[in-house]
């Protein structure tokens, strides 16, 4: 597991902490109910955040991919895959998609391969 560095953790009740400052997680134990379940700690503090999520969540937003990262990561994937496609188009069947159905496979390879060199 690796920690994202910068990323803000929601802790509830509109608690935020950056994921590179927090040093351990402890479950309340004693008067653990809503808005009291986890003890955060932070690089610098010597007392704890009192954090409403639960620990497992917490750890789980800690060491997960900003969604953005995992979509971008997805996006190249699918265009990989379509770019990998259209090389099997033979050109018969380009020229008459261009022709007749006024879609240019050319055109658009040559797009695929301009976003995923970026």
């Amino acid at each position: 597991m690796k920690i994202q560095s910068s990323v803000l953790v929601h802790l509830g009740f509109g608690k935020y902490v950056r994921s590179d400052q927090v040093t351990a997680l402890l479950p309340v134990e004693e008067e653990r109910g809503p808005g009291r379940r986890t003890f955060v700690y932070l690089q610098g503090q010597a007392d704890p955040v009192v954090a409403a999520r639960a620990e497992d969540t917490i750890i789980r937003d800690l060491v997960q991919e900003p969604r953005e990262v995992i979509q971008s990561r997805q996006q190249q994937e699918i265009l990989t895959d379509l770019l990998q496609n259209l090389a099997k188009v033979n050109s018969t069947v380009r020229r008459i998609s261009r022709d007749e159905g006024e879609l240019d496979l050319d055109q658009l390879e040559r797009r695929i391969r301009r976003v995923l060199e970026d």
